[in-house]
């Protein structure tokens, strides 16, 4: 079984026309994508189309640069 790891972007605000989701990485399968960013709908048609199940990853917080996460 394959499988697609996303997380939200994090440099995204509501009603921008941009994608929403970063792709972390593919699991399994011979799925490859070449693109960084996508569209949920273009997530859900892949995935659809594959048989992969996708992973949503927590999103981070908007903390440090160290990645504690904490300001």
């Amino acid at each position: 079984m394959s499988k697609i790891f996303v997380r939200e972007r994090r440099k995204i605000e509501d009603g921008e026309k941009k994608p929403r989701f970063r792709v972390v990485g593919v699991s399994g399968g011979d799925i490859k994508l070449y693109v960084k960013h996508i569209r949920r709908n273009e997530l859900k048609q892949i995935a659809a189309d594959t048989g992969a199940d996708v992973v949503y990853l927590p999103a981070r917080g908007k903390g440090s640069k160290d990645g504690s996460g904490k300001k």
